[in-house]
């Protein structure tokens, strides 16, 4: 995600940097050059206007001009600026009041509305409540099954729709079901439209004034840019929502949306979508999402991710294995199943600061089937083989090549950075991380 933004962030920063002091013409220039990037990542015209003022003003004062790394002070100001143009600090989901509550999603028809109602109610699951998915939009039954499909994927519950009842009053019938069998949130999936109409509108002001939501949230594509903004602002009037999630904000290498909908609106974005899969929604840091625009990665949320997906209990195990120099590969295949839950590798590593710099630049790869390939390889071992990777001689490796459907090359190189890793993994228990990606053959 933003890919296009970060790379013309990134040449003008260089030019900045590069410079022992900086004058009011070379900030001037720089202001420029930002706000072109601004402009081509279809950001709102007025929002690009007032932010190149704020930064204009403050890198024209002492702490700037002064300062004995210019540069930096102005990437620094850059940004606090796209920070607080973002919100500033995260806004988390209004869950407070009598159970069951009710989270309604607004949007049109093909912003990812339905996918991302299951995803919400997977991630409120990890939180430890436990959701029913509730679809109201009768005009499109493909939608009602599908947000069927999507609940018996996580196993969660999903409410019987009538298609014969109106809106409103399958969803107080839903609040009913949902004290019946224990659920504490209904999370709901509201007709759509190709555009906004009276109709549509008149519908979901009739769900809001049923059901009370807590939260309102309009579910917009992210790779739309403008159009997202404007329909933000159109939903805000109409419905007076309470948030945005933003969806398919892995495909969008622009981020007009996601710069512009906090200072058009003053409505936050409270989730981003960042992929097909229903563990692909990531709570919205204005603070982080600053740091991704400009190259510096994303260490909190990498830790987050990390967190969410490993067993303390299993970590413990590893550390102490580690610590007595037994760290083998059947404990690899295991953490190699753990970080391809957390995501692609690409984005994982693109939240390591400097990591996405080399990977644009081509000095670290990241080739999924990669993965595949370790995966199938350690398989086609067996569990002596597993734990004792020395006892793999000529031909056995012949063997696992041949079960894995690789070559004895891809098993050497396997097995010659495992015995890398484990020498760094012991001089650093808690240091794996460039090991790992190594042994997966990122080089």
């Amino acid at each position: 995600m933003f890919e296009l933004l970060t790379e013309k962030l990134s040449r003008t920063f260089n030019e900045l940097r590069g410079r022992g002091r900086l004058s009011e013409k070379n900030i001037q220039e720089a202001l420029r050059q930002i706000r072109l990037a601004l402009l081509e990542a279809d950001v709102n015209y007025k929002v690009v206007k007032n932010f190149l003022e704020n930064i204009r003003q403050r890198s024209l004062g002492q702490e700037v001009m002064e300062s004995l790394t210019p540069g930096q002070q102005v990437i620094k100001i850059v940004r606090e600026e796209l920070t607080k143009l973002m919100g500033e600090g995260r806004r988390d989901l209004n869950l407070s009041g009598k159970k069951p509550l009710s989270l309604l999603l607004v949007g049109l028809q093909g912003s990812g509305k339905t996918t991302t109602a299951g995803k919400l109610a997977n991630y409120l699951r990890k939180k430890g409540y436990h959701p029913y998915l509730v679809p109201v939009d009768i005009r499109r039954p493909a939608a009602i099954e599908q947000l069927w499909k999507i609940g018996e994927e996580i196993n969660i519950p999903v409410h019987p729709t009538d298609s014969t009842n109106r809106a409103e009053d399958t969803c107080l019938k839903a609040k009913e079901a949902a004290l019946g069998i224990g659920s504490d949130i209904l999370v709901i999936d509201t007709a759509g439209r190709l555009h906004i109409d009276e109709q549509l509108m008149e519908e979901l002001l009739r769900i809001k004034d049923v059901i009370h939501p807590t939260e309102s949230l309009l579910v917009a594509d992210a790779m739309t840019g403008q159009d997202a903004v404007n329909l933000a602002v159109k939903f805000n009037q109409a419905l007076d929502i309470t948030g945005v999630i933003l969806s398919k904000m892995e495909g969008d290498a622009r981020g007009g949306a996601a710069l512009s909908i906090m200072a058009v609106t003053n409505k936050p974005i409270k989730f981003v979508g960042i992929g097909e899969n229903l563990d692909a929604l990531e709570p919205f840091y204005p603070d982080r999402m600053s740091s991704r625009i400009l190259g510096m990665g994303d260490v909190l949320s990498l830790i987050d991710k990390a967190q969410a997906e490993f067993d303390q209990n299993e970590a413990i195990r590893l550390a102490n294995k580690i610590r007595r120099e037994e760290f083998d590969l059947e404990d690899f295949k295991k953490q190699l199943a753990y970080i391809q839950k957390m995501g692609s590798l690409e984005q994982i590593l693109g939240m390591i600061p400097g990591i996405g710099k080399m990977m644009k630049a081509g000095r670290l790869k990241t080739d999924e089937k990669e993965l595949v390939r370790v995966d199938a390889i350690i398989n086609s071992m067996t569990p002596e083989e597993r734990r004792n990777y020395r006892i793999i001689s000529g031909n056995r490796r012949k063997r696992i090549a041949l079960g894995s459907g690789t070559r004895v090359e891809d098993v050497n190189r396997l097995l010659k950075n495992f015995v890398q890793t484990k020498n760094m993994l012991k001089k650093f228990s808690q240091g794996g991380l460039k090991g790992l990606s190594s042994l997966a053959g990122f080089n």
